[in-house]
Parts: C-alpha cells; sequence; structure tokens
C-alpha cells in the first residue's frame, strides 16, 4: 500500500488449494494511523530508538521530534510509515516489482536534508521477496531503514509454537528507555540464545518475569555465507522464512503488548492478542545511547546507499 510503503498481503498456496496469508493486516487502512505498532510499514529515514531524539552527525548536534516520551522512534512522529508514497507496477530483472517513492523533506520530519527515497518490492520465481532501500539526501544525513513486517506463518492467533534461529551470539544491554548501552548480554544460557532453533513460545515464557515479558530486543547478528541472519518456522504448517540481510543488527519484536484496543486485524476477526506475529527488522547495529554516535549510518550529501532485506519462503 502506498500509506506507509506498507506490505499489506504475502500470499502463499496452502494444501487446500486456497492461500494463507503469512503478515498481518487490517481491513481498513484507518486502523493503520490508530494503531502504534507499525504493522508491517515501511521505517525510515532510521529503524530503532534514538536517545533524547538527539542526532549527532561529525559533531554537529540536530535535536529531532520525539515520539516515545523523550525517544525518536522510528524515524519519528513523521518518518515514511506516515506518509503516502507514489506508488507503481513494473518489472526489473524479470520480476515483478512494486517501485514506492518519497521525497522526504527536513522541514516534515526535523532530521537533516531533503532524502529522495525508494522503496522497491520484487518477488523472484523462486519465492524470494525483496525489498531494496535507496535514498539520497540534499545533505549529511542518516539512513537505517527497515520493513516493520509482522510474520505468523500458521493458522493460530499466535506464533508461540513457531521456531526461530538467530544468528547472534549477543544481544545489546538496554537501558529502562529500551536505549542501547555499552554493555552486551552474552546469550549462552539465557532465553536470548537462538543460535539453533527454538520454540518461541518456550523463549517468550522464560521472560515472563522481565517487564517486557517478551522480546523488544537489538541482536547483532552474523550474516551467513548467504547473508542470512535468521530462520523462522511453523511446524504445523511446515512455511518458514528465512531472512536475508547484510547488516549488523536486527530487531525482535515479540508483539508481547498487544492489546484487543485498535487491533483490528483480519486474522483474528477484528480483535487483537500478545504474540499474534513476531517481527524480524535487520538494521545497522546502534551504537550505545550515550555515545551519540552515528557514523556507522551516516551518508553523506548527494551520496546514493542501497540496503536490501529478503525473504526466503518456503511453504
Amino acid at each position: 500500500m502506498t500509506l506507509g510503503s506498507t506490505l499489506y498481503e504475502l500470499n502463499v498456496p496452502d494444501k487446500n488449494g486456497g492461500v494463507r496469508n503469512l503478515v498481518l493486516n487490517f481491513e481498513h487502512s484507518q486502523d493503520y494511523f490508530e494503531n502504534p505498532f507499525y504493522i508491517c510499514m515501511g521505517i525510515g529515514r532510521v529503524g530503532g530508538r534514538i536517545a533524547d531524539g538527539q542526532l549527532v552527525i561529525d559533531g554537529k548536534q540536530t535535536q529531532l521530534p520525539q515520539n516515545e516520551g523523550t525517544t525518536t522512534l522510528h524515524g519519528g512522529p513523521d518518518g515514511f510509515n506516515t506518509q503516502i508514497w507514489q506508488g507503481e507496477i513494473g518489472k526489473q530483472d524479470g520480476n515483478d516489482v512494486i517501485i514506492m517513492h518519497h521525497l522526504q523533506k527536513s522541514e516534515d520530519d526535523g532530521f537533516p536534508g531533503d532524502m529522495d527515497a525508494t522503496i522497491t518490492y520484487s518477488l523472484s520465481d523462486d519465492n524470494v521477496v525483496s525489498m531494496n532501500f535507496s535514498a539520497k539526501s540534499s545533505e549529511d544525513t542518516v539512513f537505517n531503514p527497515t520493513q516493520h513486517t509482522y510474520f505468523n506463518l500458521g493458522k493460530t492467533s499466535d506464533i508461540m509454537n513457531h521456531q526461530l534461529k538467530l544468528n547472534a551470539t549477543q544481544a545489546l544491554k538496554l537501558d529502562d528507555k529500551k536505549i542501547p548501552t555499552k554493555d552486551r548480554i552474552d546469550v549462552e544460557g539465557t532465553p536470548y540464545d537462538f543460535r539453533k532453533s527454538k520454540s518461541l513460545g518456550d523463549a517468550i515464557n522464560a521472560m515472563s518475569n522481565t517487564k517486557e515479558k517478551g522480546f523488544d530486543d537489538v541482536f547483532a547478528v552474523h550474516p551467513d555465507a548467504h547473508n542470512i541472519i535468521a530462520e523462522l518456522k511453523d511446524p504445523d504448517t511446515n512455511c518458514s522464512v528465512a531472512i536475508e540481510s547484510s547488516r549488523s543488527g536486527m530487531i525482535l519484536f515479540t508483539a508481547n503488548s498487544f492489546t484487543k484496543d485498535h487491533m483490528n486485524f483480519v486474522r483474528t476477526n477484528g480483535v487483537g492478542h500478545p504474540h499474534e506475529g513476531v517481527a524480524m527488522e535487520p538494521m545497522i547495529l546502534p551504537k550505545p545511547g550515550q555515545e551519540k554516535d552515528f557514523s556507522e549510518m551516516t551518508i553523506k550529501k548527494d551520496q546514493s546507499v542501497s540496503y536490501a532485506i529478503k525473504y526466503h519462503l518456503s511453504f
């Protein structure tokens, strides 16, 4: 959808000759405005949280608008997800593509420079959905976009039976505002250990004594030889998705705070449930918040930058 460059449906055949949508969606566009959880939306200029809304580029600080207390989350109150994009359907390299384009102006979102952004969605014959995020800015700025897709590969109202494998030996320790600190969590022997495929439900239940009661965490990922960073599978439907990204981080959010309010999901007939989906958001790994170091995601004036996220589907 042009609203927020949103991935509305991702349908695969089921065993009965019908189709099954693997991502969460709403029946009406208004629900996307009322729901605070970025349901399957394009995220930018920066995914994740910026402490106190303080962006620093080459020693120059810019105060950004804040939309989560004192924090600037997922591009702020006027980020990519709030915009109406220009969309067109076409062909690239023999694949069907949807091209979303938007000029993200500094006067609208508070980030330095006007950013000419394009998100291209493509589908290949071998069942790979690719999203390419490209941008060029009129001034030095930051660019670390992601896609906030919520997967539910099964036929139930939650993802507790899903299996997750994540190529990460460490997660970032977060402060009480979910801003990365200098400390890291070694995953071995903890609920954060997804180095071997394991039940998401078991991992979520092991987090029941935490404030989040699940995961809303940043992992330092290590892409394998094929740039796969995560694999999610539903054993009941035997459907799976492998996430491809060359970047160094990924947010894992298990929808712990979903409620019945403003959760008019098609999947559950207008009622929301905790853990109804799981979001896996590739990104450049953020530096600790107190260091205010955005060098790894800084792009120079008139520099063209692109990042890809791919979903390898099996069903």
